[in-house]
Formats: C-alpha cells, sequence, structure tokens
C-alpha cells in the first residue's frame, strides 16, 4: 500500500499474507461468488454485483478482518478525546474493540468508475471473462458497496474521449442508472487515455476518488501525465490494471499468428523464441506503471482475469480506511 500513515485496517494486511491459511478457510464457502468463472454464469449484471459484493463482505466477516465487514462506512477507531457518549457498544459487543458513530460529513467519499471502452479490452484466451466483462463486473461491484455504504458515485467511460457520463449520486436509484449504462457497453475501436483523463480532470467536482479500469495498453508517458493531473486537482486515485490471464503468462507454443485487436495488423511469430522478451516488456511495464503510482500516491492494483474480485474489493476498502 502507499500514501498516507495507514489505519487500522491498513496495518492488518500483512497478516492476510501471514496468515494465508487462515483467510482461505474464512473464505471457503464464500469464495465462489468471487470467481470471474462462476460470475460468468450469471446473466444479470445486478446480481452478479450483489453476489460478488455479498460473498466478498460474509468472507471479509469471517476472516482476519473480522470487525471490519461491520458498518466499515459508518464508524471510525475510538481515539482519545472522543466523546464517550458516541461510543457504539453494540459494535464493542461484536468486535471487543471501541468505535464511535461517524458523522454525515465523515463519512461521504465521491467517487467515478472510469470505464475503457477500447477493443483490447474485449480480448480473452481461454478465460471465461474478457478484460472487458471482468471490468465491468468488477465496476458494478464497486458502485454497488459504494451506494450500498450512502457514498455518491457516478460513472464515465471513454475511448478515445469521453462518451458517457452520470454525475454522482448516493441515492438508491443510482445504481440502477450505472449497471443500465455498464450492461449495455461494448467495447470497440481504439483509445485515447490520456486525453480522457485530462477529460475527468475537468469534470470531476470536489476532491474524488477516481477508480480507473483499463488494461492500459498504451505508451506510458501520456498516460502518466495524465494520472499526474488527476492528483494535481486533489483527487485520489485506484488504477486497477487489468490484463488477461495469458497477456501476463503468454502460455503459448509453436508458430502464432497475432493480430492486433485495434487494427489490421496480423503477424506470425515463434512463440517460444519470443516467450522470454515479451515476459520481460510486460513485467517492466507494470512495473513502470506501480513505480510512477506510488511516487504520486496512487494505488497500482494488477489483476489478471483468472484473479477473483476480492482483491479489488479489499483495497477499495483499504482505500476508504486511510481517508478517514
Amino acid at each position: 500500500m502507499v500514501g498516507r500513515p495507514a489505519s487500522e485496517l491498513t496495518c492488518l494486511l500483512p497478516r492476510l499474507k501471514l496468515d494465508r491459511r487462515r483467510y482461505n478457510a474464512a473464505m471457503h464457502g464464500v469464495e465462489k461468488y468471487l470467481r470471474p468463472e462462476v460470475i460468468r454464469q450469471v446473466s444479470r449484471l445486478d446480481l452478479r454485483a450483489k453476489f460478488i459484493v455479498e460473498g466478498f463482505l460474509a468472507g471479509l466477516h469471517a476472516s482476519p478482518f473480522h470487525g471490519f465487514s461491520v458498518e466499515f462506512s459508518e464508524h471510525r477507531n475510538y481515539v482519545p478525546g472522543d466523546d464517550l457518549k458516541y461510543i457504539d457498544w453494540n459494535v464493542y459487543a461484536k468486535t471487543g474493540k471501541f468505535y464511535v458513530k461517524k458523522f454525515e460529513a465523515e463519512t461521504n467519499m465521491t467517487g467515478y468508475l472510469v470505464m475503457d471502452l477500447s477493443e483490447s479490452m474485449g480480448w480473452t484466451y481461454r478465460q471465461e471473462m474478457t478484460k472487458f466483462e471482468y471490468g465491468i463486473c468488477l465496476a458494478a461491484s464497486l458502485g454497488h458497496l459504494m451506494i450500498r455504504q450512502q457514498d455518491p458515485v457516478g460513472l464515465v467511460t471513454f475511448d478515445t474521449e469521453i462518451r458517457a457520463a452520470i454525475p454522482p449520486h448516493s441515492k438508491r436509484t443510482q445504481l440502477g442508472s450505472i449497471l443500465a449504462v455498464l450492461a449495455n457497453l461494448r467495447p470497440s475501436g481504439q483509445t485515447d487515455i490520456a486525453h480522457a483523463l485530462t477529460q475527468i480532470a475537468a469534470l470531476a467536482r470536489g476532491k474524488s476518488l477516481i477508480m480507473l479500469f483499463s488494461d492500459l495498453l498504451s505508451d506510458l508517458e501520456p498516460v502518466l501525465h495524465g494520472l499526474y493531473r488527476l492528483r494535481h486537482h486533489g483527487h485520489e486515485v485506484i488504477l486497477f490494471h487489468i490484463l488477461d490471464e495469458a497477456e501476463v503468462h503468454f502460455p503459448f507454443e509453436g508458430l502464432i499468428e497475432f493480430e492486433d485487436v485495434e487494427s489490421d495488423n496480423r503477424l506470425t511469430i515463434d512463440a517460444r523464441g519470443i516467450r522470454a522478451d515479451y515476459l520481460r516488456a510486460i513485467e517492466e511495464h507494470c512495473r513502470r506503471l506501480r513505480e510512477e503510482a506510488a511516487k504520486v500516491q496512487i494505488d497500482y492494483v494488477g489483476m489478471d482475469t483468472s484473479v477473483g474480485f476480492e482483491k479489488a474489493l479489499l483495497e477499495y476498502l483499504s482505500q476508504r480506511q486511510r481517508r478517514f
């Protein structure tokens, strides 16, 4: 994690890594809600989002994070000087820890779900979901989670420029509006991430949380400048870098014809001969993104389409805890 001093939740993150068996055991029985291959079988996007969020919260409640799945947007840790009358004794009975009720001004966090519509997002090699479908499910789930916590959330879609924008609201009907747009999106054409980020920096009002869903298969320099601009405007950013499992591991053998999905270019290569060079290049691409993001306190979440959705939801929850 990068950014400001960690909250209690953020301090617990290493425990999840060190005590993996305990966490996996806690997630047993609910992890089916978080696996892309299972979610793919659910046709309706609203049900996908509901299954993912409810599965995540159920697993969180039973995991080493016990206590943070309980009304995490409505409470904060007690600190010396807080009025004792605001301690929530019901939460203390469940967690053994002191929490005080947050005031409305402390709880609201305005978010923008920002979805890349480029043709490359619509590709997969052997996974149940394309990068685009994976990103749509993730965006829908985070929207569901934010509305559940009464946070204003909006949606922005883009290719070479912004194509749709739903202003942030926290009312329950907002989720339906967002899901209606997400469910009808189709990836097509090229993208200009840097230009879209510049437009978003001008569009977003106040200090907001910008959640970007993209494969970021683009020239990094202009993209990084776009991200820097968002931070310069005071926005928090979570960068969900979504790649196909095959793009990460390159499982190809023999002579393979590759086609650029955003152009008519085709190239036949010896997969084995180029594999080492490709893996070095993609690793360098991701490393550069991660390091440059860290320099300006942007949270970078690298994911591939075989990874469960809990990784992204946990990062959102951690980001929220750090803000308050």
